[in-house]
């Protein structure tokens, strides 16, 4: 049993969502849609309506610092209590190109905080070069939820795990040029999710050509988990599938 716990399915990526979405269903058992825009949001509601076992978390991610406005949040909101949107999410804090944003996305960032916690569901955060913040700004809030596409240290795991998140976990633990695996072997299976973040970051041996990443790839990144924590592959699907299914709370589905 495998749940992708982060991905997006657009139109814009994917020629065939039918197909794709029907070879991701003969591996996973469940996918969870990120829209983090506000076209994204509209796809992916049309998504969850359409298809089974699809879920969606909606939110908005901090790259769309400049586009987003109180009303949208507010909207947001009310589209949270539909019956299959799961979580709030992409949110957090990028510091890769918009440095001179940090204050906006900050503030962007715990007004999403705010509202995940007044209705007690779980977030996902995005945090690229932005750890020390991104800590700061969730201490502030009772949330929980997933870390999306961790990629930190040994040490920022910890915290993170501490603090009550799990940590998702996709195609860069395959890639022969990082040391997450090292890092999941020391941190264990317990407090991870799997996720693909496709279209991005399809897992090695498929990464450089030219591919789109989905679903179906997922086994690729149980694998390699297994291979550094010694877990069976079957137990890594059985203990992230269950993380990922108390975060969401999709037994109540």
């Amino acid at each position: 049993m495998y749940i992708d716990t982060h991905c997006h399915i657009l139109k814009e990526d994917y020629d065939d969502i039918d197909k794709v979405i029907k070879e991701d269903f003969e591996v996973v058992d469940k996918i969870i849609v990120s829209g983090c825009e506000k076209e994204s949001i509209e796809e992916s509601l049309e998504l969850i309506e359409k298809y089974d076992n699809v879920y969606a978390t909606l939110g908005y991610h901090p790259e769309q610092v400049d586009r987003v406005t109180d009303e949208d949040l507010i909207e947001l909101e009310k589209l949270l209590d539909s019956p299959k949107v799961v979580g709030l999410g992409e949110i957090g804090l990028d510091y890769h190109y918009e440095k001179d944003k940090k204050d906006d996305q900050i503030k962007l960032f715990e007004k999403q905080l705010s509202i995940a916690e007044k209705k007690g569901i779980p977030v996902l955060v995005h945090s690229r070069e932005a750890t020390e913040d991104t800590i700061k700004c969730l201490k502030k809030y009772k949330v929980h939820g997933i870390i999306h596409a961790f990629s930190g240290s040994y040490e920022t795991g910890l915290e993170y795990i501490k603090m009550g998140y799990l940590l998702g976990i996709g195609g860069v633990v395959t890639f022969t040029n990082s040391n997450l695996g090292e890092v999941v072997s020391k941190l264990g299976v317990e407090h991870l999710v799997l996720e693909t973040d496709a279209p991005y970051l399809i897992p090695h041996p498929f990464r450089g050509r030219g591919m789109k990443n989905s679903s179906k790839y997922i086994p690729f990144i149980a694998r390699k988990i297994s291979a550094v924590t010694g877990k069976t592959v079957d137990e890594v699907g059985e203990i992230t599938s269950e993380n990922a299914l108390r975060v969401f709370d999709l037994n109540s589905k």
